[in-house]
């Protein structure tokens, strides 16, 4: 087998590199504390332009923290005759929720299905919050010249949190029943959401991004999803003068840090040729799941469409 990052014996007690902050749990406690402060004034609106005889399809919007508008859509079953499960979509960098279609298999199974549009990305969800230092290039750095308060990463891991605190009020959704799913930032985001909402049952991520910035950074790797990094450091540090600080800062918004709060219990989907995500940077978020873990391994394959993945994710959610 062709080995792009370490040997597997020693992946698997990879626990990260990235230096995580003094005050790190610290400083998650105060902003979930602003997150349930906010007033979200949910609006459901139905979607007149998807028609589905089993379903009804919602935009859901919210006021997140910051005063931002948030988006996700929103599907139910048209009958619910008791509260049953729900699950939170997450989607990959600078894209958006994708498709109605693509939800609706776990409609038809009873499943209540909310998919957040990130901030600032390709959906509807805006970026308010005025950051100091660079807003021409990157999500993970954006507000990194600011208070670790400004990284935007912040704001969308609370909106993720949020969504799954709306979805689980909702009449009809059993709030011991939640699911999350998702891959690249999306899998990053699974993990964030759960380590903040820690009432979620069971999680899926693939692959995930936002994971060990400086093992990332030293394999070289600070390109694609992580271009912005390289960009951060010619620009701004090109001496690294900084480079501790910057390490130590976007270990606030490093989910391998987090995973350790999570206590839902985990299948996870991590691939061993990914470029993108190095496996290194999935496996330090994986091993640091205290909460029945199982990981699906694939060797062969990198940052792409993994067979059987989706079918496994899926019959694994039948069990919240």
């Amino acid at each position: 087998m062709p080995v792009l990052d370490m040997p597997l014996a020693k992946l698997k007690t990879y626990k990260g590199m990235n230096p995580k902050p003094r005050d790190f749990e610290a400083f998650w406690d105060k902003a979930l504390e602003e997150m349930r402060s906010v007033d979200p004034k949910v609006k459901m609106v139905p979607n007149k332009t998807v028609r589905v005889s089993y379903a009804d399809c919602f935009d859901l919007f919210w006021t997140g923290v910051g005063g931002a508008k948030i988006y996700a859509k929103l599907l139910r079953p048209k009958k619910i005759s008791k509260p049953g499960p729900a699950l939170l979509m997450f989607h990959g960098y600078s894209i958006d929720s994708g498709f109605w279609s693509d939800k609706l298999a776990y409609v038809a199974e009873g499943f209540t299905v909310a998919a957040l549009d990130c901030r600032g990305q390709g959906g509807l969800s805006e970026d308010k919050i005025a950051v100091q230092g660079t807003t021409l290039r990157g999500h993970f750095i954006r507000g990194l010249d600011d208070r670790p308060e400004k990284l935007l990463f912040r704001q969308i891991f609370l909106d993720a949190a949020q969504m799954a605190k709306i979805v689980m009020g909702l009449p009809g959704v059993d709030p011991k029943r939640i699911g999350a799913m998702g891959a690249s930032q999306g899998g990053g985001l699974t993990l964030a959401c759960a380590a903040l909402e820690p009432r979620i049952k069971r999680i899926a991520p693939c692959y995930p991004f936002l994971s060990d910035y400086q093992r990332v950074w030293e394999m070289d790797l600070a390109k694609d999803a992580y271009e912005e990094l390289q960009y951060f450091f010619r620009n701004f540090d090109p001496l690294h003068e900084r480079e501790k600080e910057i390490f130590t800062n976007l270990g606030y918004i490093d989910v391998h840090h987090l995973a350790t709060r999570i206590k839902a219990e985990t299948l996870m989907a991590i691939t061993l040729q990914d470029s993108i995500c190095p496996p290194s940077s999935q496996f330090a978020a994986f091993n640091q799941i205290k909460s029945p873990k199982k990981m699906v391994l694939y060797p062969d394959y990198g940052h792409e469409n993994l067979k059987y993945w989706w079918d496994k994710a899926f019959q694994f959610m039948m069990g919240v």
